[in-house]
Parts: structure tokens; sequence; C-alpha cells
């Protein structure tokens, strides 16, 4: 379903695949949300494995977002994630670094 090439990262909630994106208005909400510091030192507590579950969260909701889910964080805490707490986190953190990466 999700698109690598574009960014894109599919994240399973209560069963079914929702594609994320961390675009630039999902960047400044997450930005806004996790009010500590930039994104560079979000990347760099991904990097360190200094993240928090709050940065996961905050990451997954923003990712989703950007692919055009209308949910919230309330929704989120509730939801069944493919591959438990794990699973969330390797979304982020790929979320990340496909948000990152230039495309060819």
């Amino acid at each position: 379903m999700a698109n690598p090439h574009a960014g894109e990262v599919t994240l399973t909630l209560n069963g079914t695949a929702y594609p994320c994106k961390l675009t630039l208005g999902a960047l400044a909400e997450l930005e806004a949300e996790l009010q500590t510091g930039t994104l560079i030192d979000l990347i760099d507590r991904f990097d360190t494995g200094a993240f928090s579950s709050r940065d996961v969260l905050a990451l997954c909701v923003a990712g989703l977002r950007g692919g055009g889910w209308s949910g919230t964080s309330a929704d989120l805490l509730t939801a069944d994630i493919a591959g438990g707490p794990v699973g969330a986190a390797q979304a982020a953190a790929l979320m990340l670094a496909r948000a990152f990466t230039p495309v060819a």
C-alpha cells in the first residue's frame, strides 16, 4: 500500500493498513507537539535509542495525518498497532529516515 519511493511507510491499526508520510505540514505539527528542541534533536534520539514512547506516538500521529488519516493521538492510544510498541517504533524510525532521504 505505501510507496517507499515517495517516503511512505505502512502502519496497521486495528487490522487496517494506513499509509504514513512525514509531509512538511506533518513535520511542523510534530515539532509543535513535541516542544522539545528541533527535528534534528528527535532524529538524534532515534539514532541513539534514547527516544520515548511520546516520541513514537507523536511521529506515528504526524505520519498518519500526512498520509491522510483524520484521527487524533487519543485514537492511537486505544488502537491495536501491528507489532505493538516495537512495530510502532520501527515505523516511526522508518518514517524519519524516509522523510530525510533524498530521492534519486
